[in-house]
């Protein structure tokens, strides 16, 4: 595995510990939601390095990511969720829209669940493609 690789697998990493520690407190969903998209974000260009001998592009929309991830494999992931989570990044990173749904509202306490699991899937999906066992790291 490519040493970039390892390192987009870290940080992400790092995204769903900093949702695991703070998943229970419904003042931060926005926090776990932004988190969230930031990780399924680095899984993604964690495979596509790993498969993709072109330069990374610079970009951080995930169904881009996605697509180009689908001209390898399809990981059967559920687009319109991935939509939805697309939609958080904010390319202006203002704190006040941090991690905010489409509409400009809080995501609730079962949405930033649904976004944890979601990005949960992810990570196991692309780990299992990349051959990284958990217990091996």
């Amino acid at each position: 595995m490519k040493k970039q690789v390892k390192g987009w697998i870290g940080f992400a990493e790092k995204d769903l510990l900093t949702v695991s520690e703070i998943i229970e407190n419904p003042d931060l969903t926005n926090v776990v939601t932004f988190h969230c998209q930031q990780a399924i974000e680095k899984y993604f260009k964690a495979f596509i390095l790993e498969h993709d001998n072109k330069p990374l592009l610079k970009i951080h929309n995930l169904l881009t990511l996605y697509g180009t991830i689908k001209e390898t494999i399809d990981l059967e992931l559920n687009e319109d969720l991935l939509s939805i989570v697309n939609d958080i990044y904010l390319e202006s990173r203002y704190p006040g829209e941090m991690g905010l749904l489409d509409d400009g509202s809080m995501p609730t306490s079962e949405q930033a669940n649904q976004f944890f699991n979601f990005a949960k899937e992810v990570e196991a999906k692309i780990k299992n493609e990349l051959k990284i066992n958990n217990k091996e790291e």
